[in-house]
């Protein structure tokens, strides 16, 4: 029978670092059926949001940014010519306007 792994300190800092030889250590020496701590707190990566359901890295929480007036003008503008060319018959497919 093997001797079972050499574990650090069971009393780390949240400040220590680990080398990922210690955290494999660590991951393996952990009882996979071991209950959870009733004061066990859930990993969030944006610390600045209340929890949710799902975790934040999980599912993120979806954002939206206001584009300025000028994206507006620009995908306005796009879509018109898109529908004048289309109006008069011709093709733009290619990327050279053509009669369709």
């Amino acid at each position: 029978m093997q001797d079972a792994p050499r574990v650090p300190d069971d009393d780390l800092r949240s400040g220590d670092v680990l080398s990922d030889e210690e955290l494999t250590v660590l991951a393996l020496a952990a009882d996979p059926r071991a209950p959870l701590d009733p004061d066990a707190v859930p990993w969030s990566g944006v610390a600045a949001f209340p929890q949710g359901l799902l975790p934040d890295w999980y599912m993120p929480r979806p954002t939206a940014t206001r584009r300025g007036r000028a994206t507006t003008v620009v995908i306005v503008a796009i879509i018109v010519g898109i529908l004048v060319i289309d109006a008069f018959g011709l093709c733009i497919t290619s990327g050279f306007l053509s009669l369709a």
